[in-house]
């Protein structure tokens, strides 16, 4: 179809009976439109799409031939959830990765609090506690419903228990210069605050069978040397429209509480 850029989400509607509607995403390869299949088959527990855009961010989260994904969109939109439920999924029960690679900006909201006590990861703590509440809702609600021997409820694997068997590492995006990333899947989160030459440095260290995602909202920008046209991930998204290795989604509809999605909206 003339106009589509490759990896893009289209809704087909049925003339006769417009409330049929199918999912599917343009492919840039063949030149042809298909039908979505990986988002309505993933098993990741709880954790399932909520709306259209979910489901289109979702699918391609979920397929290894798209190696770059972009999401956007406000506070509340799934776009962190997402990108960590589908790398969970794909390092420690589909085996595709070897590990959960996650990253973000060290950049403050508001006034910084000074220098922070402690080794690198006591460091580190603070800036990652959002990526850490993440992934521990995510593993209880993998584990929900599982019971052990005695209608006892089996024991919750903890982030920390990932980390320590190398399924999962959270590290510093300071650091990333001069590495090369093969097999992993990893999450970039407020990329927002990144400039395009660090997102240029980033998305170089990504190594063979490695998918890098980037997440972010333009419009909450903490980082005083970009805007919401100048940071990086508007800038790699501009980059690779069109690219078949690569695939954008921008999220529309808060689904994290009816409060947060009125003050995204009206503040």
């Amino acid at each position: 179809p003339a106009g589509l850029q490759a990896n893009e989400g289209v809704t087909l509607v049925n003339r006769s009976q417009p409330n049929h509607t199918l999912l599917a995403r343009y492919d840039g390869r063949s030149a042809s439109l298909r039908p979505l299949q990986r988002a309505p088959r993933a098993r990741l527990g709880r954790i399932h799409p909520r709306n259209r855009e979910q489901t289109f961010a979702l699918d391609l989260l979920l397929d290894p031939e798209v190696q770059l994904i972009t999401l956007v969109g406000k506070a509340g939109t799934g776009k962190t959830l997402l990108a960590l439920a589908a790398g969970l999924n794909q390092v420690a029960d589909e085996r595709i990765y070897d590990r959960l690679l996650v990253t973000r900006p060290v950049i403050p909201l508001g006034k910084d609090i000074g220098f922070l006590p402690g080794d690198l990861e006591d460091k580190m703590g603070p800036w990652m506690q959002p990526i850490i509440d993440n992934l521990d809702y995510l593993l209880g609600a993998s584990e929900e419903g599982q019971q052990g021997r005695g209608g006892q409820r089996a024991p919750r694997n903890s982030w920390s228990d990932l980390k320590g068997m190398g399924l999962l590492e959270v590290e510093a995006i300071s650091y990333i210069r001069g590495r090369s990333i093969p097999r992993q899947y990893m999450v970039v989160d407020e990329a927002q605050n990144l400039t395009p030459h660090e997102v240029k440095t980033i998305v170089t260290r990504v190594g063979e069978g490695t998918k890098i995602v980037l997440t972010g909202d333009p419009y909450q920008i903490d980082n005083p040397y970009v805007d919401a046209e100048s940071n990086g991930l508007t800038w790699l998204v501009e980059r690779f429209k069109g690219q078949t290795l690569a695939g954008h989604v921008t999220l529309m509809r808060g689904e994290r509480s009816e409060l947060a999605e009125l003050a995204a909206n009206l503040l």
